[in-house]
């Protein structure tokens, strides 16, 4: 399918698979979608901007990239950053169009509806977007006027927060869309409206939609003349549309209303404030957050739970269906807003347009109306010299999380004596197509089973999200494909039995990213206490670093701590041993907090059958000054250590201490293991023995964590 894409300063129009529906979700086959003067135009200006101006713009940025050298290196980070800013970025936030297809929980949408889209409602030709995030559309709202119902969200949730009563006084600065929109609103409500802008078409045209009075603030003391108008009251409320960086207008604002009024910001403003004004007239200053509740809530928008009418009662969802049935009562007009009309194949035009034109507001992108169904261009050639030798692994990478394009890919491209990337699987078309692009695939594609019925795949790398590996790695055991299938390996016992199952019959090779084990530090450990005489006493702190309550990895996509990351321990615990588990006892803190979970502060005991003990610390509520992971090792009057996976030294007997600038945890080391067992059919040092054991084991402490 086309996507509008920008990049580096640049709008061009791309060929990129399209998305596959989702639970909860919608796919649309877009018919307009909407270009706005501001955000759009805003975000073109920002991905041209140099990498100084980045860093002078995003101060904290600055710092994570200098964390990420110390603990990943300079010329990792280096290509990281080169990737990031070669990234092209997809655009667009507001269209409308017939569905397509829809995912499992989907109720009140059907295909063949026609609905407005929010959120991610890029520029393409179809687009998959939540079920919160779409509204059927009136039968008397044109399809046209129906793409507009993200910015006219906006604008209501602006309206709906200044909370006006019919007959009071309303300032609106800034006539641009959202502007434009707002006045209309106010209008519609039975307020009296005073328009400010610095542009007089603009202004005019606010005029012709019902703004009782308009002022241009660069020529007219618009303190003054509201004074005036409202007998030296002040207005009942302001509501701020326009953006700008300087602090002007919202000191203006509370300068402008009444005692006990409201200033309400819906655009992007400096908001370094005097107190004088707010202090003595009390006023409320409040913000106003996009479409309305439910913005930026990932429960919300990508899970669906509505929030309850009785008591929300405008979320982001109904506001642009109360929104749509303005539009279709005609008592608002967008039609008059839209500037110019494009083809979609001539996008680049209307920004150029709208960039060119100070009086443009808006532009409306038009796509073709033909008979093309879903499902045809899930498939996107990347590379046309295709390698076909076998003499290299062809490996097909599904799910391209941070992890994946940080990690797995760059350490394929280090191998690539032993293996050629053959394909990209992501969620997302456009994000598939650049990161295919940048590490020189054959091809990108958002359905999985496209690599698998890929005769040129020999292997897969699995790295979605967790609650899809066992799934897809089942799967790709029936298609006969070899397996890398990231941690955890599965969810729950049912999950893992189903997977072992298939394994044993299919006989696929098979190694769970359990990469720990294969860190340079732990393999020489490993070597130093061969011989040993006594049993093992181990612990092992984690560090692990707060993680917000709404991240994924706490869902049920993700599993929690335990079995997510901790298996990861666990795992290098049975490495170290070389034994078997027969006794674990857990506990964790039982003050439960909004911020300090049980399962991400608690201490695991693991008694093994030949005498070893060791204790898993796991904690969320130390300093990230500090390094994750220290592993103390005591045997045989000896104490090996190792520091963060950036060190080895003992004490006692003698190791030749070892030591690098960064983490080293045997990412590299594993691929390469895992590819010399493929080609060579080299033994490989781990069986899946092992990472049942360790998932097992996962799975026991979780339950003991109440």
């Amino acid at each position: 399918m086309k996507q509008v894409l920008i990049k580096k300063g640049e709008v061009f129009l791309d060929n990129v698979p399209e998305p596959q529906v989702q639970d909860g979700y919608v796919l649309v086959k877009v018919r307009y979608s909407l270009i706005s003067s501001g955000t759009e135009l805003s975000g073109l200006a920002s991905s041209g901007e140099s990498l100084i101006i980045k860093a002078k713009k995003q101060p904290e940025q600055v710092k994570k990239v200098i964390d990420q050298i110390k603990s990943q290196g300079l010329f990792e980070t280096i290509d990281k950053v080169k990737r990031k800013l070669d990234e092209a970025k997809p655009t667009g936030y507001s269209c409308s169009g017939v569905v397509v297809n829809v995912g499992k929980g989907v109720d009140e949408i059907k295909v063949g509806d026609f609905v407005a889209c929010a959120g991610n409602a890029y520029h393409a030709e179809f687009v998959n977007v939540p079920k919160n995030l779409a509204v059927k559309i009136p039968s008397k709202c044109s399809m046209i006027d129906a793409s507009s119902a993200t910015v006219g969200s906006i604008a209501l949730q602006g309206v709906r927060r200044a909370d006006n009563r019919i007959g009071e006084f309303v300032v609106v600065i800034g006539a641009g869309l959202i502007g434009l929109i707002t006045v209309q609103l106010l209008k519609a409500s039975g307020c009296s409206v005073a328009a400010i802008d610095i542009d007089d078409v603009k202004l005019q045209r606010a005029k012709e939609l019902g703004a009782d009075y308009i002022f241009n603030n660069m020529d007219e003391d618009v303190v003054a003349k509201i004074s005036a108008l409202t007998n030296f009251s002040g207005a009942d409320s302001i509501i701020i549309t326009a953006g700008s960086k300087s602090s002007e207008l919202s000191q203006t604002a509370m300068e402008m209303v009444r005692k006990k009024g409201k200033v309400v910001v819906v655009g992007a403003v400096g908001m370094d404030l005097k107190r004088k004004p707010f202090y003595e007239k009390e006023a409320d200053f409040l913000i106003s957050c996009s479409y309305g509740p439910g913005r930026y809530d990932e429960a919300y928008e990508e899970k669906g739970i509505d929030y309850p009418f009785a008591y929300v009662r405008w979320t982001e969802n109904r506001n642009m269906r109360a929104y749509l049935e303005l539009l279709s009562d005609n008592k608002t007009n967008f039609s008059r807003l839209i500037s110019q009309t494009f083809e979609l194949d001539d996008a680049s035009s209307a920004y150029k347009y709208l960039s060119e034109n100070r009086n443009g507001i808006a532009c409306i992108l038009k796509y073709p109306d033909n008979d093309q169904t879903t499902g045809q261009t899930t498939k996107v050639s990347v590379n046309q010299n295709t390698f076909k030798g076998k003499d290299k692994i062809r490996v097909a990478v599904i799910g391209t999380g941070s992890f994946a394009l940080n990690t797995h890919l760059p350490n394929i491209a280090k191998l690539s004596s032993m293996y050629h990337l053959r394909a990209v699987v992501s969620r997302e078309g456009h994000k598939a197509k650049g990161i295919a692009r940048h590490f020189n695939a054959d091809y990108c594609t958002t359905d999985y089973m496209e690599v698998l019925k890929d005769s040129d795949v020999d292997m897969v790398m699995i790295s979605t999200r967790h609650n899809l590996h066992a799934k897809i790695a089942i799967d790709a055991a029936k298609a006969g494909k070899a397996i890398f299938l990231e941690k955890p390996m599965a969810m729950n016992d049912e999950e893992l039995l189903d997977l072992t199952t298939v394994l044993t019959e299919s006989k696929v090779p098979f190694i769970v990213g359990f990469n720990r084990r294969f860190s340079k530090y732990s393999v020489e450990l490993k070597k130093s206490i061969k011989n040993r005489i006594s049993p093992l006493v181990i612990s092992y702190r984690v560090n692990a670093g707060m993680v917000p309550l709404n991240h994924w990895t706490r869902s049920e996509e993700g599993g929690g701590r335990i079995i997510g990351e901790a298996c990861h321990m666990l795992d290098l615990i049975n490495f170290i041993t070389d034994s078997v588990v027969i006794e674990v006892k857990t506990n964790a803190i039982s003050h439960q907090s909004s911020k300090q979970l049980s399962k991400d502060n608690f201490i695991s005991t693991l008694k093994y059958a030949d005498g070893s003990v060791a204790t898993l610390i796991y904690t969320s509520q130390g300093s990230n000054k500090l390094g994750k992971e220290l592993i103390e090792i005591f045997c045989d009057g000896s104490v090996y250590i190792i520091d963060d996976f950036k060190s080895l030294s003992s004490y006692g007997k003698f190791v030749k201490k070892n030591s690098s600038k960064k983490i080293e945890k045997g990412y590299l080391e594993e691929l390469h293991e895992f590819g010399s067992y493929l080609i060579k059919k080299e033994k490989l040092s781990v069986s899946i023995q092992d990472f049942i054991y360790s998932t097992q084991l996962s799975f026991l402490i979780n339950s003991q964590v109440e």
